[in-house]
């Protein structure tokens, strides 16, 4: 979790200057296409709503008006011309984008009617489709550049159920096999759509810290057990202040809520290197007593203070991860390279696992692979998303380094 000071600020003037997230609503028969739709759709800034048959659409449309609806003719057992006519009756002023096969007469029928009713219709999407064709058919509905998210009380995100967990997949660098999942957390405003850690969390003296990592732990369990009934055991790893070892009575609620089940392999628990640096007897001390409750410690943001770990008087930790600026271009640079080795050496000493973060490019993968990185992670192996996308989208990855993407 990134320790980035809380900066107070006035709502009224912060709110009254900005552009809304665009909102799109999504209409189709089934389930796992709208699902699909949306997934690309917020991946685009978008804030969404889905809908499976008119008189959901007309409730929709009677509440709030989105700035886009997305309509799919391909789907059986929906009633298009009872969407138009919900779109009309409610005086949509918005636009619509039908996506099927452009020659096909249903999608001609559709436009068609649509003109006539005065429907403001984009130019239909063929399928299938990607992200890029995606793109351009909104590129009129996206801003020049993503808006600015607001500032917003961590307190008042707790309280009305928008802060959620994002998983990003950690891979084995030698078989590409998934090796577990970092949990980042996220708030979804229901104006502003994803907004970035940055504007919501608080600095580690404020009083509502605690309850933040209070919400990530107790998320990431209730997360751990939805992917295991969904897809089997993950192995989760969690961000957490080494202020919150302070607390006897939350690290004792921390140990109390591990599952007992047969199945979980503990819990990972990321503390930043450089509070390892600051406080080192805590953070010894912290991973020695709770390996005895099926947690572990791992340190996040390892870079050029990496010898000053040489000096901890034990050395009870089970992973240390690159700071992600030395692994961007490490393929390249040498420099980069000498401090990812050093801190593989020293991983490896200490019999713990090195991680690379930020692994974005089949070069850089590479270069992880050859300098001896036991475990990979980035956005060529998939960016961070929500449990149920992650649990919907788990890379089954080749066994071959040399078939990486």
């Amino acid at each position: 979790m990134e320790q980035i000071n809380f900066v107070e600020y006035s709502r009224a003037a912060h709110f009254g200057h900005r552009k809304l997230a665009p909102r799109a609503c999504v209409v189709d028969s089934k389930r796992h296409l709208r699902l699909f739709l949306s997934d690309a759709l917020e991946d685009l800034g978008f804030v969404t709503c889905e809908c499976g048959q008119a008189s959901d659409l007309a409730g929709i449309l009677q509440a709030e008006q989105p700035d886009l609806i997305v309509l799919s003719v391909c789907a059986d057992g929906i009633n298009v011309g009872e969407i138009l006519e919900a779109i009309v009756r409610k005086d949509f002023g918005g636009k619509v984008l039908v996506i099927g096969q452009p020659d096909t007469i249903m999608v001609k029928a559709v436009r068609q009617i649509g003109e006539e009713y005065g429907i403001a219709m984009l130019p239909s999407l063929p399928t299938p489709f990607g992200a890029a064709s995606l793109r351009a058919s909104l590129a009129t509905l996206l801003p020049a550049e993503p808006a600015p998210s607001p500032a917003v009380d961590v307190a008042e995100a707790l309280k009305a159920g928008w802060l959620e967990l994002w998983y990003q997949q950690k891979i084995n660098a030698r078989t590409l096999v998934p090796s577990g999942a970092e949990a980042l957390v996220r708030m979804r405003h229901p104006a502003w759509g994803v907004v970035p850690p940055a504007y919501f969390i608080p600095d580690d003296k404020d009083p509502h810290f605690c309850k933040l990592s209070e919400f990530v732990i107790g998320r990431a369990i209730e997360d751990w057990r939805y992917l295991l009934e969904s897809q089997g055991p993950v192995d989760l790893s969690i961000n957490l202040p080494i202020s919150f070892f302070d607390d006897a009575a939350a690290v004792r609620d921390l140990c109390r809520a591990m599952p007992a089940h047969p199945a979980f392999g503990g819990l990972l628990i990321e503390i930043n290197s450089s509070e390892v640096v600051d406080h080192p007897d805590l953070a010894v001390d912290t991973a020695r007593r709770l390996r005895l409750h099926n947690i572990a410690i791992a340190i996040d943001n390892v870079g050029a203070e990496w010898p000053s770990l040489l000096e901890l008087r034990s050395f009870p930790f089970v992973e240390l991860k690159v700071d992600q600026q030395y692994v961007k271009g490490c393929a390249d640079d040498r420099l980069k390279q000498t401090v990812c080795r050093r801190i593989v050496e020293l991983a490896g000493d200490n019999g713990a696992r090195a991680v690379a973060q930020g692994i974005e490019t089949r070069a850089d993968y590479l270069a992880a692979h050859d300098m001896g990185f036991d475990l990979i992670q980035g956005h060529l192996f998939g960016k961070p998303v929500g449990v149920r996308k992650f649990a919907r989208s788990r890379p089954q990855l080749a066994a071959d380094p040399e078939k990486a993407p």
